[in-house]
């Protein structure tokens, strides 16, 4: 359950990364994802408390709220959110003001605000009927898409016949009092299976997987 997290630089006319910098600290354990800040300063979530796998499988069927959402930079790493069941997707608005926090467990994104020692406030929590796992934002609207699971139990136990599906998610008007809610793409499992993370560009849309393939959409 330890983790690392690595710092490349991208050679543009190369085409290549260039590893720079290796991070690790106590903190970052069992880290499902990050939002850079500046080159050395990011946001991380910690999806399940215990180290131990037998343990953190029963933190999950018992519902503990433990894991947090932390701050790193060179100066300083600190938790700046807690309260979740499984803090997973992260991402931040495209003011640099608010940061997203998926957690899956509890079929839910909540939404939390930025102050200038990088402590994070709770403002919302929007409430899904779905596990949601990764989150993006959409370059042209400030949207939030969500990869999500509709089925929990068919990604616990898989069945080639009855495999699990996907959905992508999309929010708007995130920060109003009813954030509209709507579904960017939905399947039973017969093309996608196990949908984490859409990210969109210029009216495409790419939709990863947990283990099966990707889809690429045109809008």
């Amino acid at each position: 359950m330890k983790s690392t997290v690595e710092i490349f630089k991208f050679e543009k006319q190369q085409r290549s990364l260039v590893h720079l910098k290796t991070i690790e600290h106590e903190l970052l354990q069992s880290v499902n994802d990050i939002v850079a800040l500046g080159p050395e300063q990011f946001y991380a979530t910690r999806d399940h408390y215990f180290t131990s796998h037998f343990l953190s499988l029963l933190e999950m069927f018992i519902g503990l709220q433990w894991t947090y959402v932390l701050f790193y930079s060179p100066r300083e790493v600190k938790v700046v959110a807690g309260g979740f069941s499984s803090a997973n997707g992260i991402t931040v608005s495209l003011d640099k003001k608010y940061i997203y926090v998926a957690d899956v467990m509890a079929k839910n994104i909540h939404v939390m605000k930025i102050h200038d020692n990088w402590d994070l406030t709770r403002l919302k929590v929007i409430q899904l009927d779905t596990l949601v796992d990764n989150l993006t934002i959409d370059p042209d609207t400030g949207d939030i898409l969500a990869g999500c699971h509709p089925n929990a139990m068919k990604l616990l136990v898989y069945n080639p016949k009855d495999p699990p599906g996907s959905e992508v998610l999309r929010i708007q008007d995130v920060l109003s009092e009813k954030p509209r809610i709507s579904t960017e793409y939905a399947n039973s499992g017969s093309v996608l299976q196990g949908s984490s993370v859409a990210s969109v560009y210029n009216r495409r849309l790419l939709i990863g997987t947990i283990f099966h393939k990707a889809l690429y959409c045109v809008l």
